[in-house]
């Protein structure tokens, strides 16, 4: 099979996250998407990140209904920073039949050539950058050996992150359509973010 593979926090995952996937798998002919939800992100600060168990629960309510789309708990069980390249190594070596593309918005393909060991992990596996406001010219400032293994999919520009969402939320202010409505309710259950509330 052919599998995307999207990588992130997803504190909390939103409709951004959910349209790059089904736009990079409508567009590269992808099989399936993996949404693999990172125990600590070597770029991001550990500190205030949500529970990973938590985050992988809000991904699953968000992709329920998808038979495209699932949810992999590879480097939450990998421990330890998530560096691509070791995920990758793992995938190829418990899934060697398969062919894996990691799925990037414009802004990380941008800082392709910062990822820890990128000519390594571009021997490994292609990736398939997601159009993204602001980072049109993405794919034209990569070097030419990483430009080749890039594909770019077009996908409607929507400007949602994670962090917005969550400034919304301690300022209390509705967060409905930015993510789906069982996120929504998973958010106000478990009190994440300091919300107050469950309506959205």
């Amino acid at each position: 099979m052919r599998i995307g593979v999207l990588g992130g926090t997803f504190d909390p995952v939103h409709i951004g996250h959910l349209i790059a996937a089904e736009c990079a798998r409508q567009e590269a002919g992808l099989d399936e998407v993996w949404f693999m939800p990172a125990l600590h992100p070597p770029h991001k600060p550990a500190d205030g990140l949500t529970d990973a168990a938590l985050r992988a629960a809000m991904v699953q309510a968000a992709i329920e209904g998808n038979p495209r789309f699932r949810v992999s708990l590879l480097e939450i069980e990998l421990g330890g920073p998530s560096y691509t390249v070791d995920t990758v190594a793992a995938l190829a070596e418990r899934h060697p039949r398969d062919r894996f593309f990691w799925i990037l918005g414009g802004d990380m393909i941008a800082w392709l050539p910062n990822f820890h060991r990128v000519d390594d992990l571009a021997a490994l596996i292609g990736f398939i950058g997601v159009k993204r406001p602001g980072h049109e010219d993405a794919l034209d400032r990569l070097p030419s050996r990483l430009r080749r293994a890039v594909t770019m999919v077009e996908s409607p520009l929507v400007d949602v992150s994670s962090s917005d969402i969550r400034r919304r939320i301690r300022e209390g202010k509705s967060i409905r359509y930015l993510v789906p409505d069982a996120v929504i309710s998973l958010i106000g259950e478990k009190g994440l973010y300091g919300s107050r509330a469950t309506d959205g």
